[in-house]
Order: C-alpha cells, then sequence, then structure tokens
C-alpha cells in the first residue's frame, strides 16, 4: 500500500530545492559556461538540469519509500540524512557558480558524497529499492567531483 500523498511531498521537495537552487544560480551559470576552461568529457550543457530533474526524483522517491515504513531510529537516521544531504546539494551551485570558489566546492562535494553514501546505506536498512534508486546519484556525484576539480585545476 503506498500512501500517495508522502509520496509525492517527499518527491516536491528535492525537486523544489534544486528549482530554487536552478534559480539562484541561473545568471552565474552562464556567465560560467561563457567564461570559465572547462575539462574533457565536459557534458554538454543542456544535460545538467536534465540528469538533475531525474536524480531528484530518484531521491524524493527513495525518501518516500523509506517515510513510508513504520517509525524506527534508523528510518529517522535516514531521512534526517537526507535532509542534510539536500541542504549540502542546495548549497553546491551557489558556491561553484555564484562565489566561483571552485576548490571549496570540490571540498563541499566530498561532504555531499559522504552524506549520500551514509544516507543510501540508511535507506538500505529500510527500504532496499529507495537505497538502489540512489545509485545513479552518488555515480554522477564522482563524475561531477571529477567535473569541478577539472574545473578549479583549469582555471587557477
Amino acid at each position: 500500500n503506498i500512501n500517495w500523498k508522502l509520496l509525492i511531498k517527499n518527491l516536491a521537495i528535492p525537486l523544489l530545492v534544486g528549482v530554487i537552487s536552478g534559480f539562484l544560480t541561473k545568471d552565474a551559470n552562464e556567465e560560467f559556461t561563457l567564461t570559465a576552461v572547462q575539462p574533457i568529457f565536459t557534458p554538454p550543457g543542456w544535460l545538467f538540469p536534465v540528469v538533475w530533474t531525474v536524480l531528484y526524483a530518484l531521491m524524493g522517491i527513495g525518501a518516500g519509500l523509506v517515510s513510508q515504513q513504520p517509525v524506527s531510529a534508523t528510518r529517522d537516521r535516514a531521512l534526517n540524512l537526507m535532509v542534510a544531504q539536500l541542504v549540502v546539494n542546495f548549497f553546491w551551485p551557489l558556491l561553484f557558480f555564484n562565489a566561483r570558489a571552485y576548490g571549496f566546492a570540490v571540498l563541499w562535494l566530498l561532504l555531499l558524497l559522504v552524506l549520500v553514501v551514509w544516507m543510501t546505506l540508511e535507506f538500505r536498512k529500510v527500504s532496499p529499492l529507495a537505497a538502489l534508486l540512489q545509485i545513479p546519484y552518488i555515480l554522477w556525484l564522482l563524475f561531477a567531483t571529477y567535473l569541478n576539480a577539472a574545473v578549479w585545476y583549469l582555471n587557477r
């Protein structure tokens, strides 16, 4: 039995975070694209919002699956980690695009990666499917860390 209201709420929150973050970084992102030296293997610009929309949806579905399980310390820890990683996720584009703090943004991404892996491990204890849905996010963060580190190196 799926609680659709709870699932939709959990889906909407990360998507809203992504929309707000995208809005706050839109101009800086466009300027970055025109002025910064980009590393090899940088995907075309149109791909980033597509990938992030999918990742935010997978986060939300995972959180929705976890939130529908019986209340427990593990479930609550998993959901708290979801919130924590979402907060860290929100600030990365502001650091990278708006502040152009490329070196610090690499460290921030590593923090995000640790939180997401931890969240995924906690999700797995509550809902194995919710954890599996986070694998693309982890892989994308690894790729994003490469891109961020390369931008830092190429634009110092």
